[in-house]
């Protein structure tokens, strides 16, 4: 039996059903385009599998009981845009800080402010490394393709339980609406995938959530089972209550880093197309990539040998891939749908400030022909 079934749907639509069938029981959210189809198709799927979904007020409410959900042992997820994220960031590093797994889905569009709501953009990349204020790692992943807005969508929903933090799956504007055919994993093959988080099971006395190694996540069982711990934003100890020894928060911040840090090829996703007999390198990742891929296949017919990275994690970055592409290719084009945000963090990677880069911020997706006049301008 192949473990392959064939869907038509949307991205928003398929993020939906990707979090039901990796197991998802709550939603907790409030509509925002473009991302209001994910809100809408999962509270037409959750009540028949006996889990709940919830419209609250706004977007602030939304992220908290998702939280809270999360905190009762179930999976749980939020979905919004750019300005709803604005709006969960103090909740985010309440999350990031107690370490409460979470999957936020992110449907970017033009910003700042309220931008253009009905138009796509990915200038949501900063914002998605440090989506709060404070010293703390972020999980993001990128969805590239329709069936990744589902296996992207699963994957986090395991990566959270993992390592006990919100995961933000960004999905764009172009790719939330599209519509098309997909060939994503069946719901058995998810379910047989899937990794309960982990937990305590000894004397309740001994139950120290927080007293992990320096490389692990804390141990949150869920609540209402029997084990008491102290849930907070503060600086804590082992038990989870408030304190300000200084040995002790030095190392739960340092640890809020190593547990992801140090487990970087369980999180690094990447895609390379056409690289191996590459002249020209060209980075990008979400709905861009399309363009780039089509555009490439065009070059490669005239001769003009072009490949693509892709990072489908975007944060932790490839750190190591990218200083191993900056020293193998001469000419490099990112391509981005804002002004050159993982620009930045490819040119820190790289140690290169020569980088050619081709950016769009007026809301229209890029062609490829936008691609291909560029390549042919600076190469």
């Amino acid at each position: 039996m192949s473990e392959l079934r064939e869907i038509i749907s949307t991205g928003n639509d398929l993020a939906a059903i990707a979090a039901v069938d990796a197991g998802c029981m709550f939603f907790g959210g409030y509509p925002i385009t473009p991302s209001s189809e994910v809100m809408h198709t999962i509270s037409d799927l959750l009540p028949a599998v006996g889990g709940v979904a919830i419209q609250m007020e706004d977007e602030i409410g939304g992220v908290a009981a998702a939280i809270g959900a999360a905190m009762s042992g179930v999976r749980s997820l939020t979905a919004t845009s750019g300005p709803g994220m604005s709006l969960k960031a103090e909740n985010l590093g309440l999350a990031n800080m107690a370490e409460v797994p979470l999957v936020v889905v992110n449907v970017m569009r033009g910003g700042p402010s309220t931008g253009l709501p009905t138009r796509v953009a990915q200038g949501d990349i900063n914002q998605a490394k440090n989506p709060s204020h404070g010293d703390y790692k972020s999980i993001t992943l990128a969805a590239g393709n329709l069936a990744e807005c589902y296996t992207e969508v699963v994957r986090a929903f395991n990566l959270a339980d993992r390592f006990m933090t919100p995961v933000i799956v960004l999905l764009d504007e172009t790719i939330g609406h599209m519509h098309g055919k997909a060939m994503i994993p069946t719901a058995e093959a998810v379910k047989a995938g899937i990794k309960p988080r982990k937990t305590f099971d000894g004397p309740p006395e001994e139950y120290k959530p927080y007293g992990v190694a320096q490389d692990e996540p804390a141990v949150l069982n869920p609540m209402f089972t029997g084990y008491r711990y102290h849930y907070t934003g503060l600086h804590h100890d082992a038990d989870g209550f408030p304190t300000e020894e200084i040995e002790t928060c030095r190392k739960l911040i340092d640890r809020l880093f190593r547990k992801v840090d140090e487990h970087r090829d369980e999180i690094e996703l990447n895609e390379e197309y056409m690289l191996d007999d590459a002249d020209i390198l060209i980075i990008g990742y979400g709905s861009a990539s399309l363009a780039i891929k089509e555009a490439i296949n065009v070059l490669r017919e005239e001769g003009i040998k072009a490949g693509m990275f892709r990072p489908i994690t975007i944060w932790p970055s490839p750190e190591k891939r990218l200083e191993e592409l900056g020293k193998k290719f001469d000419k490099i084009l990112s391509v981005e749908l804002n002004q050159g945000q993982y620009l930045e963090e490819i040119q820190r990677c790289m140690g290169r400030k020569d980088i050619e880069k081709l950016t769009k911020t007026n809301g229209r997706p890029f062609s490829p022909a936008d691609i291909i006049e560029k390549v042919k301008e600076v190469f």
